[in-house]
């Protein structure tokens, strides 16, 4: 229950924070798993990340494959699937709740300089949260010299 609930508040604010998507969230959710709460390795991390690009549709997948992880290292495999459930619906609900409303706003403030002013704040902001989250996937991804050879092995 204390790993749902965990689930709960930290992609509630995850999903808050997700500007650009939810790759740009990826160093927060990456510093959570692997190195407060234990719940995948490193390599566990950079592997469910690749799978989650790899796969057709949403990049959102990962939220579900952590969640994943964390239920499944308390409750089994239910424990993994309520874990990718309850991560899937907390990164989703908060950040439409809040563009819904804001939207309802936006479109009467289309004239309004602190509009253009936030748009045009929200691209660099946009730019490094995915560079941020570049540094963090390469060094979570395998360093060793024989992985850059394009050798069978």
């Amino acid at each position: 229950m204390n790993t749902c609930l965990h689930l709960l508040t930290l992609f509630g604010s995850l999903s808050l924070l997700s500007i650009g998507g939810g790759n740009a969230v990826l160093p927060e959710m990456h510093l959570q798993a692997v190195r407060v709460n234990h719940w995948m390795t490193n390599s566990q991390f950079a592997d469910v990340f690749s799978i989650s690009q790899a796969a057709p549709g949403p990049s959102i997948l990962i939220v579900a494959l952590v969640g994943y992880g964390a239920g499944l290292s308390v409750g089994g495999v239910l424990g993994g699937i309520l874990g990718g459930l309850i991560a899937t619906v907390s990164m989703i609900i908060p950040a439409a709740s809040l563009m819904y409303v804001v939207t309802l706003f936006w479109q009467k403030a289309q004239k309004s300089r602190l509009r253009h002013a936030v748009e045009k704040g929200f691209a660099p902001l946009t730019v490094g949260l995915i560079l941020a989250t570049a540094l963090v996937m390469s060094r979570a991804a395998d360093h060793d010299w024989r992985a850059y050879l394009a050798l069978p092995t």
